[in-house]
């Protein structure tokens, strides 16, 4: 019987180098973005003679450009790791989130860890001891080494397989 579980050990877990790469990593499409959308709509201004999307965007106070901030951050982190279990920073240094039994995240899991990015200086907790950041322990995952963590995967795999001979799997 194949159980999807894997221990996680240290040296499987991303370092801190790797964390903090990917939170400025990350942080460049979200900015991107949404500077984006500024010249978009001032360019709209400019093609269609109406300017109100440019004026109310460049008009926000603060607390509202803080709202539209925090709610393209949730949707980037949680769109990304929700259909590859990766952002553009984990892209770059190869690794991915994982359930702390090695299993894939819940949308559940994925929610939590989004909705947790909100909490002030939770980009830098990943520098305390173990490299676990609170939107990992939150939401009971790890970012790991893809690599490391597949080959592990596939050997606990090959070895339950080799019970399995003559028998239907």
């Amino acid at each position: 019987m194949h159980q999807n579980t894997v221990e996680i050990t240290e040296d499987l877990l991303a370092s801190k180098g790797q964390r903090f790469l990917h939170h400025i990593i990350d942080t460049v499409p979200q900015y991107a973005f949404l500077y984006a959308l500024s010249y978009g709509f001032f360019y709209l201004g400019e093609f269609t003679g109406n300017y109100t999307l440019s004026d109310y965007w460049n008009g926000m106070s603060e607390i509202e450009d803080t709202i539209i901030s925090y709610l393209f951050m949730f949707a980037y982190y949680f769109l990304m790791e929700k259909y590859t279990f990766k952002t553009l920073g984990k892209y770059a240094t190869n690794t991915i989130v994982i359930s702390t039994d090695g299993s894939e995240p819940t949308t559940k899991q994925l929610l939590k860890r989004s909705f947790s990015r909100w909490i002030p200086f939770d980009g830098l907790s990943f520098l305390g001891v173990n490299g676990k950041g609170w939107h990992d322990s939150i939401a009971n995952c790890y970012v790991v080494k893809a690599d490391k963590f597949n080959e592990k995967k596939n050997s606990i795999i090959e070895l339950e397989q080799i019970g399995l001979i003559g028998e239907d799997f």
